[in-house]
């Protein structure tokens, strides 16, 4: 408790926490579509994967490094952090090293960037709540289906009313708590209905109803994310995101209208968000490309045109 405590304590960079204890919910998809946006809209942004395991994320940001070097387009990365597994017989000896890692990374970015995004495992761990207790933004990206729904409530199986709250919403519950009494900052929680139907249905309507009702019982928005699309998919081996200039260099084939509408998506999740992006970060990045435009080359590093 020392030691979160001692992390707990305010950031000049705004932290952005991607948390659901299923797996299979577009977290890492999510995480990466929200760190370009930032750094797109002149952003300093660096990234933290606390999924030690999988490394989604990570692989998604090595995925898109590696595209950019072989193809020679300019792509937007991130500064990335992945916090190695702790080692040892001991639990609290395993917490301690991964703390330090954690400690460390978020210490050499968070005076110099103005944003954090940090994914995080689908599983309860020690990590997974010392994270959620730090954030400023909580998103949590939800399926529209029951089964997704059963990490933040229970249904009644005649009514399909709220019968109770689940596992995952009672530690977020705590952790927004705990970040209270050791700060006072106040965490906005956001959950994000990702693959929702295009068309109406009866299962949308229930599991929407669901969600609102612990809206107002736990304190969180909720806001439409990703629709049910293979290109979000095939973005992933080249690092790709909506957000992208997608032409026929950087996708490796002709755009087609799920891209223009995966893009609208993408912005409009940005939009809901409602993540304080400075005016700073817009000038920096009118300006970054006003000078591509005119020099018809990228800038090596954007760090010319900072404030």
């Amino acid at each position: 408790m020392l030691m979160q405590a001692e992390l707990g304590r305010p950031f000049s960079a705004h932290v952005i926490v991607l948390g659901n204890e299923k797996g299979g919910s577009g977290k890492s998809t999510t995480a990466m579509h929200v760190a370009v946006a930032l750094l797109q809209a002149g952003q300093r942004v660096a990234t933290i994967d606390l999924d030690s395991r999988q490394k989604s994320f990570s692989h998604y940001i090595e995925n898109r490094r590696e595209w950019a070097a072989r193809t020679g387009i300019k792509l937007e990365i991130p500064v990335h952090y992945c916090v190695a597994r702790g080692s040892g017989m001991r639990l609290d000896e395993i917490e301690a090293q991964e703390f330090a890692a954690f400690a460390q990374a978020v210490s050499s970015v968070e005076q110099s960037h103005d944003f954090v995004v940090i994914d995080t495992p689908g599983n309860d761990s020690y990590m997974m709540r010392l994270a959620h207790s730090m954030a400023d933004t909580l998103i949590t990206p939800l399926n529209d289906s029951f089964v997704d729904f059963d990490v933040l409530g229970t249904i009644d199986p005649i009514s399909f009313e709220v019968a109770g709250v689940s596992h995952y919403a009672e530690m977020v519950r705590e952790a927004r708590r705990q970040r209270r009494l050791v700060d006072g900052g106040l965490t906005d929680w956001v959950v994000v209905r990702n693959r929702l139907s295009t068309l109406g249905s009866r299962n949308r309507r229930l599991v929407g109803e669901g969600v609102d009702a612990l809206a107002k019982q736990l304190g969180f928005r909720t806001v439409d994310g990703f629709a049910e699309r293979v290109v979000y998919r095939e973005f992933f081996p080249r690092g790709l995101t909506a957000l992208d200039d997608l032409n026929e260099d950087t996708l490796g084939l002709r755009p087609n209208s799920s891209h223009v509408t995966a893009r609208d998506e993408v912005k409009v999740l940005i939009d809901a968000l409602r993540l304080p992006i400075d005016e700073r970060g817009k000038r920096r990045a009118a300006a970054r490309a006003e000078w591509i435009a005119a020099t018809g080359k990228p800038l090596d590093t954007y760090d010319l045109l900072a404030d």
